[in-house]
């Protein structure tokens, strides 16, 4: 009758203490207060929001858009006003006389000016069309007298001949540079979601390891009681109390451990995703994303079409050409046409300047050409040529990279969410096989080996889940990243 009392007064302490539920498909949740409950798609959007990553982004997006704004402004006209106002001058200055000697005399002067300019670039020729309309007056005070020089208007054209064409090819390949950097801004939100899923899910295990701990910890010491009880009446040898005791030093180590590992991936966490406050943060396990199938043709047509790369592999092809161009219009010859027109006056007083003033034309060629320069432009040329050429080689082989990184990448995502439902079967078992395992023990038709493998399969199972959880949403994020598109939405990832 003893035992029996016994026996089922230790099956009742096991119906309300040794049942420890799982943890794989529930949430962690430490109910204490002052504490911060984030989902993994909460602390993406902190990171986003608030990391230094995420400033760092921004402000380089803005530096690109300035950039381009700069680019742009060389297409517009150009206007600038230049003056010298006042120009006084006193001091002595050498005079030559007829007789070929000098003489300092002094002088007092203003001497001012004051211009307006025009110029407008033209992409096409490399040209510039440009106008100016001058007015200058010049006081002698020793004197008294005053003169006005000036130009009512003039128009004149410079045209580089035979020469390298910057505007062309910078309306060709700027643009390219410009839609690079918003998709590398898109790309570098999306590279934030992965590293900080890393630092998401280090404090996930870290918080399933303490929880695991203290729960380990709990039933073994409330093992050990019953063990001490079973070794009164004969039912266990001291050997096995031995081993629940050390097994419960063990058990109380690791709580210690798992609380260190805690507060370390929690300030890590907290520093990346630009978390404040003192709040102690304590994180909702995720589930999957909705099963949905990943093609890799869908994924690589994405890509072509959103990738910073995809706009890389053109712009680099763009660029060799570009060397090619300059190489071969810089070979030695410089040949510039001017031409200009206007009219120009002078007069004692200054309105009489724009009365009938006087037409002005010009019209220049300036030529330098290299006689002897031992093959230096052709070298040039060639090795221009050589380095396109190497260019197209290496693009090619990048974009090889590029499609064999994405399929491995969607391989990897559909084999993922196949485990995913293994590692929740798998996990589910080891639970009920922990419980089982506690109550067979209890009753005493479980060894304490068996029982301690029954601890650590479950343990194994929980981290495993985490592990599958952390490799499903790893690859997820990869995913987008890699393609710059929400396959759950069903639409291209952009951001204001």
């Amino acid at each position: 009758m003893k035992i029996r009392f016994i026996i089922l007064f230790v099956i009742g302490i096991i119906a309300q203490v040794l049942y420890t539920p799982a943890v794989a498909q529930g949430n962690i949740r430490h109910e204490v207060p002052d504490t911060l409950k984030l989902s993994l798609q909460e602390v993406v959007e902190r990171a986003k929001a608030n990391s230094i990553a995420a400033k760092q982004a921004i402000t380089v997006k803005e530096t690109k858009y300035w950039q381009w704004r700069t680019f742009k402004s060389n297409y517009q006209p150009q206007l600038a006003l230049s003056g010298i106002l006042p120009g006084y001058n006193k001091t002595y200055a050498q005079v030559l006389q007829p007789n070929g000697s000098i003489l300092f005399q002094p002088i007092r002067n203003d001497n001012s000016s004051l211009t307006l300019d025009f110029k407008q670039s033209i992409a096409a020729t490399g040209g510039t069309i440009y106008g100016t309309t001058e007015l200058q007056r010049f006081s002698d005070f020793d004197r008294n007298t005053v003169l006005y020089n000036g130009t009512p208007y003039g128009l004149g054209y410079t045209q580089p001949l035979l020469q390298f064409n910057p505007l062309k090819w910078d309306r060709k390949i700027e643009p390219l540079k410009y839609n690079e950097s918003k998709q590398v801004y898109i790309e570098s939100q999306e590279r934030i979601s992965i590293t900080v899923t890393g630092y998401f899910f280090d404090l996930l295990l870290a918080q399933v390891n303490l929880h695991l701990a203290e729960s380990n910890f709990a039933n073994t010491d409330k093992i050990l009681n019953i063990a001490n009880t079973k070794f009164e009446l004969g039912k266990v040898s001291k050997n096995e109390i031995l081993q629940l005791q050390l097994e419960r030093l063990n058990a109380q180590k690791a709580v210690g451990t798992a609380k260190r590992d805690v507060e370390i991936a929690g300030l890590s966490l907290r520093s990346y995703a630009g978390i404040e406050g003192d709040d102690r943060i304590v994180l909702t396990t995720p589930g999957s994303v909705n099963q949905f199938s990943v093609s890799s043709d869908k994924v690589l047509a994405e890509a072509f079409e959103n990738r910073s790369d995809a706009i890389a592999f053109v712009r680099r092809i763009a660029e060799a050409k570009r060397d090619v161009a300059k190489a071969k219009g810089e070979n030695g010859l410089v040949a510039t046409l001017r031409a200009n027109l206007g009219f120009s006056n002078a007069a004692n007083r200054i309105f009489d300047v724009y009365r009938s003033p006087k037409s002005q034309q010009s019209v220049e060629l300036q030529l330098s050409i290299p006689v002897l320069d031992w093959g230096r432009s052709k070298s040039r040329a060639k090795t221009a040529q050589a380095n396109e050429q190497f260019t197209t080689y290496e693009v090619e082989q990048d974009k090889q990279t590029f499609k064999q990184q994405i399929v491995t990448q969607v391989t990897l995502f559909n084999m993922m969410q196949e485990q995913m439902e293994l590692t929740v079967q798998a996990d589910r078992i080891a639970s009920e096989k922990y419980q089982i395992a506690s109550e067979r023990y209890v009753l005493g038709n479980l060894g304490i080996t068996d029982l301690s493998i029954a601890f650590q399969e479950n343990d194994r199972a929980k981290r495993d889940f985490i592990a599958a959880l952390r490799d499903f949403w790893g690859a997820y994020y990869q995913l987008r990243y890699l393609s710059l598109y929400d396959f759950e939405k069903n639409q291209k990832i952009t951001y204001n």
